[in-house]
């Protein structure tokens, strides 16, 4: 008999998304509060998709290029990577011409609700130091995707249950 597989240890995600494209609200309204993670276009954010992320693991559903940047939820991944379909649509902003159905460059995950939160705004992110580790955080970074650390994580759940920062 075969000792059952074991399954990494999860691995945990904060995926940008703008709330114009797709917002906490919208994954919560999808069906099965499910959506496939289109539109990434930036190859270190779809090699985290395609060689990283598992089913379960968690994900910090993050609010950008909006009035008030911040973690609005918590997710998590739903499927394996697979083929961004509107790659191959000319008539979606996310068209790539060099794309081929037989080779396609581009890949992304489902993303399923665990819970909309209080929105944990990035001002009161910065003022932690438990999360000044986080790449999110490091000047510079524009990943729509980012590990978080098991120890971010925590720190980021502690601080959806906490009352906001004043």
């Amino acid at each position: 008999m075969n000792p059952p597989a074991q399954r990494a240890p999860a691995r945990f995600w904060l995926m940008k998304s703008e709330p114009a494209e797709c917002s906490i609200d919208d994954l919560a309204a999808a069906p099965d509060q499910t959506v496939p993670w289109i539109g990434v276009r930036n190859y270190q954010a779809r090699n985290f998709m395609r060689d990283a992320m598992q089913p379960g693991d968690g994900v910090l559903f993050y609010h950008s290029s909006c009035a008030e940047p911040g973690v609005a939820g918590l997710a998590e991944v739903a499927s394996s990577a697979y083929p961004d379909a509107t790659q191959f649509d000319p008539a979606s902003p996310y068209f790539d011409a060099k794309a081929r159905r037989d080779a396609p460059r581009w890949l992304h995950v489902d993303v399923k609700l665990v819970a909309k939160t209080r929105l944990l705004p990035l001002r009161e992110m910065r003022q932690r130091p438990e999360l000044a580790t986080m790449l999110l955080l490091r000047p510079g970074n524009r990943l729509s995707i980012t590990p978080v650390s098991a120890a971010e994580w925590t720190a980021v759940n502690a601080l959806l249950n906490a009352p906001p920062a004043r």
